[in-house]
């Protein structure tokens, strides 16, 4: 039986489909069979797509909530994905990366003891002569305004009226000396230094405090290790860990 499949088999010839006539190769090539099926399947494929789309937008309910409304904007009529805010510093990623949390705590300690060394040797004094607050006096009457001089009302000369600290009385200078710069130019020199200790200061508070965020970022990430059911409760943003509610389990 199989030999007999096998002679017909042979006796059957492949159907082979004309190609293009010779007087109308200016028109291209022959459209086949199998051209003409790719070419019916993809156009079927692209109507049930459009009929599945009519369908959608004939069911859709206009007050349906839909995420991409607060993720997506318009922008020269093209809908374009907002773009997500960064939770994290370069800095915070590469220190989360490499350190452990007891090294950036040992950092953050040192940092707030030099931050407090610096704080009680600078008093928080002005960094410049100018006075940014307003000292307002009120009296009764116009005349007390004419006649009024700030120099006798808080009792000093008039050469330290325009200092904001360090402003003795006249019975002060009488009984004691004037310690410190008293010319213009050492008290300038000494206002310059002022303001870049000023400016360490507020670097060494920013260091501190990123410290203080990355140390809760990685222990945040280390009680998320813990298999227990939480939910999220603030995102994590550059300045703060993100905040978990965990399910309260007694231990025994």
């Amino acid at each position: 039986m199989s030999s007999f499949r096998k002679a017909l088999k042979s006796k059957q010839r492949d159907h082979k489909e004309r190609s293009q006539l010779g007087f109308r190769k200016h028109l291209g090539l022959l459209e086949k069979k199998k051209d003409y099926k790719l070419r019916a399947d993809d156009y079927h494929r692209k109507q049930k797509t459009l009929m599945a789309l009519r369908k959608k937008a004939m069911d859709k309910n206009p007050d349906e909530f839909n995420f991409k409304m607060i993720h997506n904007e318009l922008k020269d009529g093209v809908h374009m994905i907002k773009a997500k805010e960064a939770v994290m510093t370069e800095e915070q990623k590469k220190m989360m990366r490499t350190q452990d949390i007891r090294y950036v705590e040992m950092k953050r300690v040192s940092e707030m003891k030099k931050i407090e060394r610096m704080k009680s040797e600078l008093h928080f004094l002005d960094v410049n002569e100018e006075k940014k607050n307003k000292h307002v006096f009120f009296v009764d009457s116009k005349k007390e305004v004419e006649d009024f001089d700030l120099a006798t009302h808080l009792n000093t000369v008039p050469e330290l009226v325009g200092r904001a600290f360090n402003r003795p009385t006249v019975e002060t200078l009488k009984n004691k000396s004037i310690l410190g710069a008293v010319d213009s130019k050492t008290r300038k020199k000494l206002a310059k230094e002022r303001e870049q200790q000023y400016l360490r200061l507020s670097e060494r508070i920013d260091r501190e405090q990123e410290m203080f965020v990355i140390s809760q970022k990685i222990q945040t990430r280390k009680d998320l290790q813990d298999k227990v059911k939480k939910v999220k409760v603030h995102k994590e943003t550059k300045s703060a860990p993100a905040i978990y509610k965990f399910e309260t389990k007694r231990k025994r």
